[in-house]
């Protein structure tokens, strides 16, 4: 429904249960603000956005401020501008804002940019110079609370988005004052570094170490882009001078994350001390050498070519899921089609994806959902997953909904932060997992609410509380709970991880499906189940089929297309055996140092293709940073080695993409 309203003399149309600010917005017309935010509840706290509205006594704050039929508003008259100039009076004087001495003055200070608007170039009343302390503690972020307006953005957000609730606010009135939990240094609280506060703060209270002082914004760059920190895809802001990333901000606008990141999203990847490989390198008696390109391409293809078609035993290759899907393609071609190598696969080996793509396959069809089961979900099923030490954004969902009413169950026999959050914490015996589902599923059939059929033949007389409670450790009663539970929950989601995926065997898994069945989370129509899977594009490595156990046999060549991975101890231990190593990496590593040939590639931040997330929602990243001058993309390198062996690769990643049928339908 539509309501009709006039606001500033132009008719306007707005649906039922928009605020003012945002009709006005919709409108073209702009009102200012400081503690709303688009992502955050509707606050009124600054109550800079006032208007006038005919009828009413005083001024209203328009951004809570509901629109009503008829209605008719004004935002800009003396009454309202003499009002904003004493609030933004008030606000300056009330704490030290030396805006020559601010990182966010020249247009970022979204207070300053208030006054402006104005027509403000002092305020006449002076600050009581009262010092105010900085809060220095954190690694990220430093709190300066001179410049706090107390608009309590920071707050909301890692509330609202995060589910953190760190910070808070204690006093009232002039005392009032921004603390971390129970009033400790930030660096010593619960704050789990996601930088969201950072992002939403109007002003310079909290500004992160590494950009601040680095430019404004009228001297920086953004390109947007995907996350490469996990199979998430979150949309990220790259803030770019002078071909430096000085910072990396949230996207409002990507679809998978909201602007909100998680620490290895957002600072981790700026704090990257490895050491570049500028130059292609060559072994020369024994020792690495720098080399031209020409000379490396030679060496590499030199031992390629006798190799071709011997067997598939000639050449083994490993790619990151790291890489973007165009390369992952280009090497899938080179080294199993065009060579013919039998060993080709993924550093994972198919370890998240492998055993829900095969239960997939064996369905015919795709069964697992989206990231909005996790957001909408009233009772979340987790299963073999930490989403707090990884996939942070998926806990994020979960945490921020638990004080609605939301409620967690957590089954893993491992340290699991999220025992910590669950309504109910289960810690089966290891191996005892599929004895738990189905003591759930037989619970659960004996209810009234049950809403599906398990689509596997068991005999789940076999598995009453009883019987699994000395099987899986759990407590007989804490089953009959947690089945009920799942029972009586209208929206219930299920998560699962490695804890599920890692053995290989679908038994669990198609537990878990006909559990969920049973509790209305998955049918013909829609599914709530979900599983995170490893590094950026895990999903597309899957598809194009790299997820074979590794085995070195007696292959004479290793390919290692590391880009900017790291390549883990054991796999360093597996190939350096292998008479003839080629790495393909944007930095140095213990991979490269046993390398015969090394090749440098593009890291994160310069290269440009496509991701497949956890979702298989296909997403383009684009270049952030020109690389080096000697460094090249992983697909030009691939390109370059066929075209040396005499063979053309095929650009249709695409088509190539869909073959397989996979876990989650593909939203390419």
């Amino acid at each position: 429904m539509t309501v009709k309203l006039t606001i500033n003399g132009k008719d306007i149309e707005a649906p039922e249960g928009t605020t003012v600010l945002q009709a006005a917005e919709m409108a073209g017309i702009s009102i200012p603000r400081l503690c709303d935010h688009p992502h955050l509840t509707p606050y009124g706290g600054c109550r800079l956005c006032v208007v006038e509205v005919a009828g009413a006594p005083t001024l209203q704050p328009s951004c809570t401020l509901p629109v009503t039929q008829g209605m008719v508003v004004q935002t800009d008259t003396p009454k309202i501008a003499e009002a904003r100039k004493l609030l933004l009076t008030l606000l300056f004087s009330e704490r030290n804002h030396f805006c020559m001495y601010c990182q966010m003055s020249g247009g970022d200070c979204e207070l300053q940019n208030a006054a402006y608007g104005e027509d403000m170039t002092h305020w006449p009343l002076q600050p009581n110079w009262q010092p105010y302390p900085v809060d220095a503690s954190h690694k990220h972020f430093v709190l300066d609370h001179n410049r706090c307006i107390l608009c309590r953005r920071c707050v909301r957000a890692c509330g609202e988005l995060v589910g953190n609730f760190t910070l808070g606010v204690q006093e009232r009135g002039p005392a009032s004052i921004l603390v971390a939990d129970l009033d400790v240094p930030l660096g010593q609280s619960t704050c789990i570094s996601c930088g969201t506060c950072v992002q939403v703060c109007p002003t310079g209270a909290l500004i992160d170490r590494l950009s601040a002082y680095r430019g404004r914004e009228t001297e920086i760059q953004h390109i947007k882009s995907i996350c490469a920190g996990c199979s998430l895809g979150c949309g990220i802001d790259l803030v770019v001078r002078d071909n430096h990333l000085l910072r990396i901000d949230g996207d409002w606008d990507a679809p998978v994350n909201e602007g909100v990141l998680c620490q290895k999203g957002r600072f981790l990847p700026l704090q990257e001390e490895r050491e570049r490989i500028l130059t292609p390198l060559v072994r020369k008696a024994g020792t690495l050498k720098a080399a031209t390109w020409i000379e490396a391409l030679d060496r590499v293809t030199d031992k390629l070519k006798p190799l071709i078609g011997q067997n598939g035993r000639g050449v083994a290759a490993l790619a990151s899921t790291r890489l973007s899907v165009e390369a992952l393609h280009s090497f899938k071609q080179l080294f199993a089609e065009k060579i013919g190598s039998e060993m080709v696969t993924s550093i994972e080996e198919g370890v998240t994806t492998a055993l829900p793509g095969r239960v997939a396959q064996e369905l015919g069809r795709s069964f697992e959902g989206n990231l909005s089961a996790l957001k909408t979900a009233d009772c979340v099923f987790a299963i073999g997953t930490d989403l707090i030490d990884s996939h942070q954004l998926a806990g994020f969902f979960i945490k921020r909904n638990l004080p609605k009413g939301i409620k967690l169950i957590v089954v893993d026999p491992n340290d699991n932060d999220l025992h910590e959050l669950a309504d109910f914490s289960l810690r089966p015996k290891k191996g005892s997992d599929y004895d738990l589902l189905l003591g759930l599923m037989a619970e659960t059939g004996q209810m009234e609410v049950k809403r599906g059929e398990p689509a596997q033949p068991v005999d789940l007389s076999k598995y009453r509380p009883g019987e699994v409670s000395r099987t899986t450790g759990i407590p007989a009663e804490m089953i009959r709970a947690v089945a009920q539970l799942l029972a009586s929950a209208k929206s219930p989601a299920f998560v699962y991880g490695k804890g599920v995926t890692r053995g290989g065997f679908p038994i669990v898994l198609l537990a878990l499906l006909d559990l969920a069945r049973l509790v209305g989370a998955l049918d013909a129509e829609h599914s709530m189940i979900l599983s995170v899977k490893g590094e950026a594009n895990s999903l597309a490595a899957y598809q194009y089929g790299l997820d074979k156990t590794f085995e070195i046999k007696d292959q004479g060549v290793v390919y290692l297309a590391l880009g900017d991975d790291y390549a883990s101890a054991r796999l360093v231990r597996r190939v350096e055996r292998v008479p003839f190593k080629i790495v393909q990496a944007s930095y140095v590593s213990p991979a490269t140092a046993i390398a015969d040939v090394v090749l440098p590639v593009e890291m994160w931040a310069e290269e440009e293709g496509h991701y497949l997330n956890l979702e298989g929602r296909l997403q383009e990243v684009h270049r952030g940073l020109t690389p080096p001058e000697e460094v090249r993309s992983h697909v030009d390198i691939l390109e370059a080695i066929a075209a040396q062996l005499d063979f053309s690769l095929d650009p249709g990643w695409r088509n190539e993409l869909e073959k397989r049928v996979p876990p989650n339908a593909l939203m390419v």
